[in-house]
């Protein structure tokens, strides 16, 4: 597999430090506020990277923090006046339904920066010992002139930064580029105690500390929107490797800017998202479709065209799981032995299986795989769609099902729990269409008729194929 690391701005061969483990870092939300389509995006397209490394074989450990103490959280607290915790507790608990409803595995760890606040001391007061750190009253900034190799993630040059055009001027800094590790307490503020007084953590050291607590002090992918790669990914490298003196992160992974409607998302210009509010009008499985039919790295635009594509997408490739279950239900055993067939469509299928596998293997490249994905139904579907099939074409149709249940461990399209109808559904379903039956043949129509409106009210439709009925969900 291939990954293109924006440290070295170029692909390379994923090699992680230990091997068959991967230790992978993802920054999380900021819970002052309902997530909105850009952090959508992301949890997304990292959600099916964790997948599929796991698919691989990899045994992976996937953190992804939550930042609960913040100026913005302050500022929410103190228009809402409450205190900060209730802020957090609500926005921490809308980000959880949300990436549930978006289908995204939660995290292995949910870190939440108050609760290591020992951790982050600690790390301050290692950076002051090796004097990469200064002290100004009840501030600790880092030093940024001590780290030689500082703009390696970004590739800025500090004779450029030092212009001044990006950083926020602070008398008490040795140079407009050092950043706040701890923050001296200011009236009404939460605070803890420390060795400098009261105060908080600074955003940077936050992520530094709970990445190392739970995955060390070198793994393997840190990853995040590109909006993060400075200063925030910038001051990581800075300080943790200033701690170590070790290669923080092998893989470092952004994903693009979201536009809406071809414009830049901002709640001045009207077209800001939350994902809930889009919720409202399309369900996670079309969220997903839609960021995947693009690739990670690139810019995307929320337009309503887009998303009425992914939602036509992601109804033909549930209709077709539903379809194929349903014509499956009562002719082999789910664990039957697929043999390897001569036939041309069962070679066509497997060609397809491997192209989208190997699209994957290509930094994540989704689109190609998703093009792959609708060849592969394109082309189940000619079988799918024959009255009569035989016994050798009925294995192919249940290689065409496990393969897509394979496909979906890692793109997670499908919701298998929803598509996969009880087996008690299914018999009291076929018991109505027997009745039905009975009662065409004995020329009660307004009944039989009734019996196939009122299932197809519900999203069962019935088709009458060469004297026999088969359904489908709608």
């Amino acid at each position: 597999m291939v990954l293109y690391n924006t440290y070295t701005n170029r692909k390379e061969e994923f090699i992680p430090f230990e091997d068959g483990k991967v230790k992978f870092y993802m920054c999380g939300p900021t819970v002052y506020d309902f997530i909105h389509l850009g952090n959508a995006r992301a949890f997304i397209v990292f959600d099916v990277l964790r997948r599929f490394l796991r698919y691989l074989g990899y045994k992976v450990t996937y953190v992804q923090n939550i930042t609960d103490i913040d100026d913005r959280i302050i500022e929410r607290a103190l228009k809402e006046g409450v205190d900060t915790r209730e802020v957090t507790a609500k926005y921490t608990e809308a980000f959880m339904e949300d990436i549930d409803a978006l289908g995204i595995e939660r995290a292995d760890f949910h870190p939440k920066a108050t609760e290591h606040v020992g951790e982050i001391i600690s790390q301050i007061q290692k950076l002051l010992e090796k004097r990469m750190a200064y002290q100004v009253e009840g501030d600790v900034f880092y030093d940024v002139a001590k780290f030689k190799d500082y703009g390696g993630l970004s590739g800025k040059k500090i004779e450029d930064l030092l212009s001044g055009a990006r950083v926020k001027v602070d008398d008490k800094k040795h140079n407009p580029l050092d950043f706040a590790l701890w923050k001296g307490q200011k009236p009404g503020e939460p605070a803890w105690d420390s060795p400098w007084g009261p105060g908080r953590p600074g955003w940077h050291i936050e992520c530094s500390a709970m990445s190392m607590k739970y995955l060390g002090e070198s793994f393997d992918i840190h990853a995040g929107g590109i909006d993060l790669i400075f200063p925030h990914h910038e001051n990581e490298i800075a300080q943790s490797e200033g701690i170590t003196q070790k290669k923080f992160v092998k893989y470092w992974l952004h994903n693009g800017f979201l536009e809406i409607e071809g414009a830049k998302m901002a709640k001045s210009l009207g077209n800001y998202r939350t994902v809930r509010q889009v919720l409202k009008d399309y369900p996670g499985a079309v969220i997903r479709m839609f960021f995947l039919q693009k690739h990670y790295r690139s810019p995307i635009d929320f337009t309503v065209e887009g998303m009425q594509a992914a939602e036509s997408a992601s109804n033909r490739l549930k209709i077709f799981f539903q379809n194929l279950s349903s014509r499956l239900e009562n002719i082999l055993d789910a664990n039957s032995v697929i043999e390897e067939s001569e036939s041309d469509l069962y070679r066509t299928l497997a060609h397809y299986r491997t192209e989208l596998i190997a699209a994957m293997h290509d930094d994540l490249n989704s689109p190609v795989a998703l093009a792959h994905l609708f060849d592969f139904v394109r082309e189940s579907n000619k079988l799918l769609n024959k009255e009569r099939i035989t016994q050798s074409e009925e294995k192919i149709l249940l290689f065409a099902k496990k393969t897509l249940v394979e496909f979906n461990t890692f793109l997670g399209l499908l919701n298998l729990k929803e598509h996969n109808a009880p087996l008690l559904m299914n018999e009291i379903i076929q018991i109505l269409i027997n009745v039905r039956s009975d009662l065409r043949a004995k020329k009660e129509w307004a009944l039989a008729d009734k019996i196939r409106m009122d299932l197809q009210a519900i999203g069962v439709v019935l088709e009458d194929k060469s004297g026999q009925t088969v359904w489908r969900f709608e």
